[in-house]
């Protein structure tokens, strides 16, 4: 299968159906558009809850300075609307760290706000509606990158990651969660069912949106498998990169130093 979202003839993949290049951001946006108020519910309800635990292993992965270590640290987390992997990092780290939260849904990052301000974090935890593509932040302004479940829907994916690179100091750190290739032999079909079958009827049930969670479920079989995603890393300037499948590869983990 054709793992590239671009097509090099002014084509882009959207799911399993290719539209116009300069339309597919646009298209996007309306699923996230759709999607914000539900987002956090539908993940639960789509993964049984392991988002939860890969969100925690990729924090853990990750392993910023805990509280209490005075160092100064700063996470930029891009495609973080609903706030949920700042949030946490937030939580597992001291005053003296921060973090910003970059998404180009304002629907999504309404969400993230009134999560922030619940938590008590607005002084540490900064939201910001930007393109990953085309990041608003100085050069070398960051000490680590996240991304979850993000860059898949981005339609440049090296423009992505260059930007990654480019926004990160010496020494920073780029880490990217995102739904992969199953290598289990027996879990890829189980996986399969539940992806197209079942996740489509819950978009359908639960947020009255079958098409969104359709599209989100055939994006993520046009996304890189992880050997290919992690050369785009190398690519884009990385260094000791490397990627830690989770629940058999239906994620997956991908680390990259900027040295």
């Amino acid at each position: 299968m054709d793992n590239s979202q671009t097509k090099g003839d002014g084509k882009a993949s959207f799911g399993f159906r290719d539209v116009p290049e300069d339309e597919r951001q646009g298209l996007v946006n309306q699923v996230f558009a759709r999607s914000a108020k539900n987002y956090d519910l539908m993940n639960d309800l789509m993964s049984g809850g392991l988002h939860r635990l890969w969100k925690s292993d990729f924090l853990a992965w990750l392993a910023p300075p805990r509280a209490g270590s005075g160092r100064p640290f700063r996470l930029l987390d891009v495609a973080g609307g609903t706030g949920d992997v700042a949030i946490s990092y937030a939580r597992m780290t001291g005053e003296e760290s921060s973090a910003v939260i970059c998404d180009i849904s304002a629907e999504m990052l309404e969400v993230g706000t009134k999560r922030v301000i619940e938590a008590g974090l607005s002084e540490r935890l900064e939201l910001v509606e930007g393109n990953a593509e085309s990041l608003p932040f100085p050069d070398r302004s960051f000490d680590a990158y996240t991304i979850a479940f993000g860059i898949r829907n981005v339609t440049h994916i090296e423009k992505a990651l260059s930007e990654a690179f480019r926004v990160l100091k010496i020494g920073g750190r780029f880490m990217c969660l995102e739904f992969s290739h199953v290598d289990v032999p027996g879990l890829d079909r189980l996986y399969d069912l539940h992806s197209f079958e079942v996740i489509p009827r819950l978009g359908e049930v639960v947020a009255g949106d079958r098409d969104s969670y359709q599209y989100l479920v055939e994006s993520i079989r046009k996304f890189p498998e992880q050997e290919r995603f992690a050369g785009l890393i190398r690519d884009a300037g990385f260094e000791r990169v490397s990627y830690r499948n989770l629940t058999g590869g239906i994620a997956a983990m991908h680390s990259g130093w900027r040295v």
